[in-house]
This record gives C-alpha cells, structure tokens and sequence, in this order.
C-alpha cells in the first residue's frame, strides 16, 4: 500500500473529497439497509417465523409480476413527492416534519375547488391544472409557515411543523364533516366527488397514475436546482454555515421560507393526485401516513432528490407485499411498520459512520491507494 505524497496531495482537484461524500452517501446508507433487515431478520426468528419466507413475499409483492410493480410504482408516487417535501429544506439545514398536513390541505384544496368548476361544464384539462396548482398553492404556504416561523421569531421549525400537522389534519376533518361534507357520504364522511369524468387515469393504459411521472420530473428538477443553481448554492452555504452565508450578505431568511414552499407545493401535488387519481374525493384516507413515510425515504436518499425515486419505489414495494406477507405469514398489518422502525433507527445510528470509514483516508482528500 502506498501513499501520495503531500505536494502530489495538494495537486488533487477539489473533487476527490466530493467523490468522498458520494462514496459515504452510497456505502452507509446501503449498509445501514441490510444491517436492518439482518436485525429485523432475528426479529422474525424470535416470533417463530422464517426470513427469507418474508423478503421472498416481499419481491413477490413488489417486483416479481407487472401486477406487483405497477402496484409499487403507484404507492410510490406520493413517496417521491412527500420524499422531496423533506429533502428540500434539509438542505438548508432544515428539519421540516409537515408534508402530511400540506398533503392533506392540498388534497381538500384540490377537491373542494373541482366542484363549482365542474358545474362549469369545463374540460378536464382546464380543471386538472387548476387543482393541482390550488393544491400546490396551500401546500406551499402551510409548510412556508414554519420556514417564516424560524426566520422571524426563531421557532424550532421541527416542533412548528410537527404541530402544523395535526392541525391541518384537525382543519380538513372539520371541513371535510361539516361544511363540505357530501350528504351521500353516510359511512364515511366526503367531500363530493370529482366523477368519472375528472379521475385520473393511468399511464399508458397502465394503474400506475400521472403522479410518479410529475415525482420523475420534480425531482430532476429540484436536483438541478439545488446542485447546478445559484439558488441552490446559497441554500447548500446557508444549511452548512448559517454564520458564513449571513456573513455573505446571503438573503438567509427569504432562501429558508423559498425551501419550505418548495416542500410543500411538492406534499401538495401528491394530495391532489390522491384525491384525483386514487380516492376520488377528500376524506379520511388522506392521511394515510405517506408524509412521515417520505422522511424515511429522504433520510436513506440522503436528501438526494435523484435517490429518492429509487428509495421511494423500494418503500411502495414493501407496502405493495403488506397484505401478502399478513396473509401467507399469518402476521399483523404493523409488520412493515415495525419493519419501516428498524430502519430508520439503524439509520440514525449509521449517522455515526460518516468521516470515520476505514477504508477512505479522509485527511489526504481521497481514497487509499
């Protein structure tokens, strides 16, 4: 084994330590994975059943059919947009827990502007968009909120966005019971609902709805945006030192409040292909967990919004297999959310590893030779 000499060291460009961080950023987290599902694995064994019974009903579930996949894809639509409502504002050094709340309001948003239109007698191309930009619209504000919050009264924007959540879930179930309840919706209380007319069909004659292509195309766009912009330099600068970018005249509390909008047009969009491509209407469902699932999924992309496709497309899999592995295994409903648990406190512990991998020699700026 050899080693570069200082003067050789200091002639390497800037972007072995970048290769460092992508190493780090593929190595830990695909690390942290299989450590939890070896834990999970003796997890298994200790209630009797069989692991590798319980992954091989998983790729059954998610991948071994085009049945399986499509209904992968189609949970992991929201996932990709409420993913990028988490990884956006972390990169800023934002801790934002609202995407369920924005989620939910945008969905209401999306189905309670579709009725007076829809006794417009408009075509659905006019209504579609209008939805999704009433639902993108208070999205961005009820998550823009909290970025405001920490930039003019110095709340913790985690604690702010928590509490937000709850409180747009309380708001929608009001409005959802009360004033715009559909009266024909005894069992289940709803908005009215859209008709077949405004569903949202799917892609190429397949289930799979228009949302993961709008999850595709945000989070190309939005890692352009933070890795190839200005915009995105400064929010980089300003979540890794807060005191260098004011230092820097850098506008720290407008590109904070910019990051959480951003966030929550994203959560938004995802109820308003909820309401129109899955449900039909606003109602309970909504808040069916997939905002807290996407902080997940930005954790293991480590807020990459290109990683998170891939991640959110392994969680809508792991969803997708639930029932089967209920079913086959004879076990809970809260498996893969105990599953889901494990994951994501190995991730947490996996944090520990980052600058102190064996095999990368961090002082002299690049790999061992």
């Amino acid at each position: 084994m050899s080693l570069a000499s200082p003067r050789q060291m200091q002639a390497r460009p800037l972007h072995w330590m970048q290769n460092i961080r992508l190493i780090e950023a593929t190595v830990i987290p695909l690390g942290a994975l299989i450590a939890a599902m070896l834990v999970f694995s003796v997890f298994l064994l200790v209630l009797g059943k069989s692991p590798v019974t319980f992954f091989e009903l998983i790729w059954k579930g998610g991948f071994a059919s085009w049945f399986s996949i499509q209904n992968a894809l189609q949970r992991a639509a929201p996932l990709i947009l409420t993913g990028l409502a988490f990884a956006v504002p972390a990169r800023i050094g934002l801790t934002l827990l609202g995407a369920e709340g924005a989620l939910v309001l945008g969905g209401l948003a999306a189905a309670v502007i579709a009725i007076p239109m829809r006794q417009w007698s408009l075509d659905p191309w006019v209504i579609w968009p209008v939805m999704a930009l009433a639902a993108m619209l208070v999205g961005a504000v009820w998550m823009g909120l909290p970025g405001w919050l920490k930039h003019a009264r110095g709340v913790n924007e985690t604690i702010s966005s928590l509490l937000l959540t709850y409180i747009a879930i309380a708001i929608a179930s009001f409005l959802i019971e009360g004033p715009f309840r559909d009266p024909g919706s005894a069992n289940k209380p709803s908005t009215m609902p859209l008709g077949p007319d405004l569903r949202i069909g799917g892609m190429f004659g397949s289930s799979v709805h228009w949302g993961l292509a709008a999850g595709l195309v945000l989070a190309v766009a939005l890692w352009l945006l933070m890795a190839r912009s200005r915009f995105g330099f400064a929010a980089r600068m300003t979540g890794e030192n807060l005191r260098a970018a004011r230092g820097q005249g850098l506008p720290v509390g407008a590109l904070s409040v910019a990051c959480c909008a951003i966030a929550g047009a994203c959560a938004g969009l995802a109820g308003f292909y909820e309401v129109g491509a899955v449900h039909g209407q606003a109602n309970a469902s909504l808040a069916a967990g997939y905002g807290f699932t996407g902080i997940l999924v930005a954790f293991l992309a480590r807020q990459n919004p290109l990683a998170v496709v891939p991640v959110a497309i392994f969680f809508g899999a792991l969803d997708a297999s639930g029932g089967l592995v209920q079913r086959r295994m004879e076990m809970s409903d809260a498996t893969m959310l105990v599953l889901r648990g494990v994951i994501f406190l190995v991730l947490l512990v996996s944090d520990t590893l980052y600058g102190r991998l064996p095999f990368l020699d961090y002082h002299r700026g690049g790999a061992r030779t």
